[in-house]
């Protein structure tokens, strides 16, 4: 059996059509001996039910970060399987994948990677613009800036999309027509952007517009995860632990300073 841990950027107590979209959007994608929990951030952690509040600003988004390690730490000491970062500026992965040696999936990394199996040139289509500066930078750090093309914003927001269940249409030809403009500039496969934006296209069927695949993001995020699970279980497959980006403090040293600085922020 394979237990993945499934972490989300959003509080998942404010959001319940969500929520009860991917799950069965995941349940219906995942294997049969493979079982998904779904965390969400800590009831308050934004002013509002749309975590977009936060993460436009850098240091905000930084500043979640913590909850993110936390929540993978305790899924390696609850001997999940796999670590699924659920939200698309891949928030904590690089600092999570040099802390545990369970498998973690950030799903900005994993859906550009797949899509770049399918053709050279991968589009971005979201629905929160702030996000296109730290998106562009986290594709050029994992190596594949010349991978992503145009990305694009469908011009609605968060509320949109989680009302669009009852009258789909409207987010539906909205979607079309950002997808066009990033086939336009060259773009020959489509990423959706976030997490709520995937689910609802996924949903609703979508997997192409006109003659370009659109990927479905958490989809190909939790296969990713079944994958790398039984890797690590045969072979023990672990990312390198070499360099300042992957290399694992002694758990002394990282206890004391998480300990200091829960203490501080008392």
């Amino acid at each position: 059996m394979t237990r993945v841990w499934h972490q989300s950027f959003t509080v998942l107590e404010d959001v319940g059509p969500y929520v009860e979209a991917m799950r069965r959007h995941l349940d219906a994608r995942r294997l049969p001996d493979t079982t998904i929990d779904f965390h969400g951030m800590r009831p308050g952690t934004y002013p509002s039910a749309y975590p977009g509040t936060h993460i436009r600003y850098s240091y905000l988004s930084g500043l979640h970060k913590e909850q993110f390690v936390a929540a993978a730490l305790q899924a390696r000491a609850e001997d999940y399987d796999a670590f699924l970062i659920a939200t698309i500026p891949d928030t904590g992965f690089e600092e999570i994948r040099s802390l545990v040696d369970l498998p973690v999936v950030a799903f900005g990394n994993a859906s550009v990677a797949f899509a770049a199996t399918l053709a050279p040139t991968v589009g971005i289509v979201n629905f929160i613009d702030a996000l296109q500066p730290q998106l562009h930078r986290n594709m050029r750090d994992y190596g594949f800036g010349e991978i992503v093309g145009p990305i694009v914003s469908i011009g609605r927001g968060f509320t949109d999309i989680v009302s669009a269940y009852d009258d789909p249409a409207p987010l539906l030809a909205a979607f079309t027509v950002a997808a066009r403009r990033a086939i336009a500039d060259g773009a020959q496969v489509i990423v959706p952007g976030e997490g709520p934006l995937n689910i609802f296209l996924a949903d609703q069927g979508v997997s192409r517009v006109d003659d370009v695949p659109v990927i479905d993001s958490l989809g190909v995020g939790l296969a990713l995860c079944e994958v790398r699970a039984r890797m690590y279980r045969t072979s023990g497959l672990v990312p390198s632990r070499r360099g300042f980006f992957f290399e694992t403090p002694p758990a002394p040293v990282l206890e004391a300073a998480r300990e200091f600085y829960r203490g501080a922020a008392e």
